[in-house]
């Protein structure tokens, strides 16, 4: 994963472009392809966190060639800046997951804390499997010992925009993973 410079009119705000469209593109294809795979046979409940997980969501579920069924749940654990707040949940599901096969679909698995209590919660409501698919994964944040079934990609610890992903709810409809400067995070722009 080499970094390269970002568009020219986000140069003043994004450090570098970590992971391109296409890598992108086709690690999706590739996860897809796994999960389809260790599914084979069964109806899908795919259970996706709001709201950053969409466009990686979107990607996903179209390479999914599996009755699926598909529903959200709204998950908040920062404000407006990069500190982790409490966490809040804002949506709660609407179809049932007892005795289903739940995918829980999010776009980033950083301290480990958010989907450790998604999956507490999902669990209550006793799935009769469920595995986990993330976008991006920071090891070195992690502080909850939770791994995820499937992994787009390991990132650094940088604070990671685009594909989704948000800084004070911006960015998120780049078409890569890219790293924000401080400068656009502390205010100094």
């Amino acid at each position: 994963m080499a970094a390269t410079p970002p568009p020219e009119h986000l140069r003043d705000e994004v450090e570098s472009v970590l992971i391109g469209e296409a890598e992108i593109a086709a690690r999706v294809r590739e996860l897809a392809a796994d999960i389809e795979r260790d599914f084979a046979g069964k109806d899908l409940l795919v259970v996706a966190l709001l709201t950053g997980t969409v466009p990686f969501l979107a990607d996903l579920i179209r390479h999914i060639a599996l009755p699926m069924r598909l529903d959200f749940m709204g998950v908040s654990s920062y404000g407006s800046s990069t500190a982790p707040g409490e966490l809040v949940f804002t949506k709660e599901l609407r179809l049932e997951a007892r005795d289903r096969d739940v995918l829980l679909v999010d776009d980033i698995l950083d301290t480990g804390k958010t989907l450790r209590a998604v999956i507490d919660k999902l669990n209550a409501l006793q799935p009769r499997s469920l595995k986990t698919c993330v976008l991006l994964e920071k090891k070195s944040r992690r502080t909850e010992a939770i791994p995820a079934d499937y992994i787009g990609f390991e990132v650094p610890d940088e604070f990671v925009i685009g594909y989704g992903l948000d800084y004070a709810e911006r960015y998120r409809n780049l078409p890569f993973i890219g790293v924000l400067k401080e400068s656009a995070v502390s205010g100094e722009q």
